[in-house]
Formats: C-alpha cells, sequence, structure tokens
C-alpha cells in the first residue's frame, strides 16, 4: 500500500490546524471577555456614582 503523507507533511498540516484552532479560541475568549466586563463596569458605574442626597 502507497502511503500518501510522509511525516513531515502531516505535521505541517497539523501545525496549521494547531495555529487556526488557536486563533479562534484567542478570538472567543476576547468575545467573553467583552461580554463579562460591560456588566462588571456598569455595576461599578451605579456602585460609586455619587448619590444625590434628597
Amino acid at each position: 500500500m502507497k502511503k500518501r503523507f510522509t511525516g513531515e507533511p502531516i505535521i505541517g498540516f497539523l501545525r496549521e490546524a494547531d495555529a487556526r484552532l488557536l486563533k479562534d479560541l484567542e478570538a472567543e475568549n476576547n468575545r467573553l471577555k467583552r461580554l463579562l466586563a460591560e456588566p462588571m463596569s456598569e455595576d461599578d458605574v451605579i456602585k460609586y456614582a455619587p448619590r444625590k442626597q434628597w
């Protein structure tokens, strides 16, 4: 049976797939951080905003 790929091309394919996966994970991580930071920022503003004295 004839082999299609030797070790080097297979390693290259795996490195490319790994790089794409890492890029996708970093993008998703940044998106999730923004989603979490927005509500916390709003809460901080409400918490530390000067209260009007009636």
